[in-house]
């Protein structure tokens, strides 16, 4: 049961990863198209994309031509806060059923010691996998944040062409 609860807590995670991660590359890969509907001469249109970049940039806090940091190492991310105490309370529930065992066999206390040892491994399995969900969910948060800074700079980037006499789609 506590298998089965694993996998698939992981295969969620995993497609929840794998459609935000798609979805960011759409994000990423959509870039606005600029056409001089007035007619404006190249000169003019380097010219106002640079000022309407700076200024989308100003807007928005996103600057697509810098790279963004990598939600990827430890470093910058939030430390591990377990829910519980997943070692000790697979400990306890283990040696719980190691004296069952043990009585059973006719020594009770060996059985709790093995109980407790194999429960505190359980435990620390479910202790990993949580921590593997929650480094899964913070990659997420950022590929989402990054995503949508990079749609609100588009925007004010489009709104600024725009504003100057380009077509922009």
């Amino acid at each position: 049961m506590t298998l089965r609860r694993s996998v698939l807590s992981y295969l969620a995670t995993l497609s929840l990863v794998s459609v935000l991660l798609a979805g960011s590359a759409f994000a990423q890969g959509s870039d606005i198209f600029v056409y001089p509907a007035k007619g404006q001469n190249q000169a003019q249109q380097d010219k106002d994309r640079y000022e309407c970049h700076s200024w989308a940039v100003q807007q928005t806090g996103f600057d697509p031509s810098r790279p963004q940091a990598s939600s990827g190492n430890g470093d910058t991310s939030q430390p591990y806060k377990p829910s519980q105490p997943h070692v000790l309370k697979g400990a306890a529930r283990g040696a719980a059923l190691g004296v069952v065992g043990g009585a059973i066999t006719g020594n009770a206390g060996k059985g709790a010691g093995a109980g407790a040892a194999m429960g505190g491994v359980a435990g620390g399995f479910r202790r990993l996998d949580e921590r593997r969900d929650q480094a899964n969910q913070q990659k997420a948060n950022a590929n989402t944040a990054v995503s949508n800074q990079r749609t609100a700079y588009n925007r004010a980037m489009a709104a600024c062409l725009q504003g100057r006499g380009y077509s922009v789609h």
